[in-house]
């Protein structure tokens, strides 16, 4: 479980390099029998909703990571990424709003990411 959830706070990092807001967690072992992690995060528009996602998509091809499944790319307005072990929600804001997984999964243990800072 240690390589997953290190996996999940890697693509949680690679969304916050483009500048994803309230990137959440939540872990969702136990749960849901489809994945470990969900990683949300949001966007104030589809061109940065795209970015995030191909960001991600990107830097995990380069660790040769390909996600399984993907959805909702054209549209840019909620964009899923299956890893199987992790599953990214891309949202635009008003989308994340309108679906509320962390409260449709509030029994899952959730945490902020908070970017580290090299100093």
């Amino acid at each position: 479980m240690t390589n997953v959830k290190k996996m999940a706070n890697q693509i949680a990092a690679f969304a916050a390099d483009k500048k994803a807001n309230d990137i959440l967690l939540l872990n969702m072992d136990g749960i849901s029998p489809v994945t470990d992690y969900f990683i949300i995060c949001s966007a104030g528009n589809t061109t940065l909703v795209k970015a995030i996602a191909d960001n991600i998509e990107d830097k995990m091809a380069e660790a040769k990571i390909l996600p399984m499944h993907k959805e909702g790319y054209a549209e840019g307005k909620w964009i899923l990424l299956d890893y199987g072990d992790c599953v990214v929600h891309i949202f635009l804001e008003e989308e994340r709003n309108f679906y509320n997984l962390e409260q449709l999964w509030a029994d899952a243990p959730s945490e902020t990411y908070v970017e580290k800072e090299n100093k």
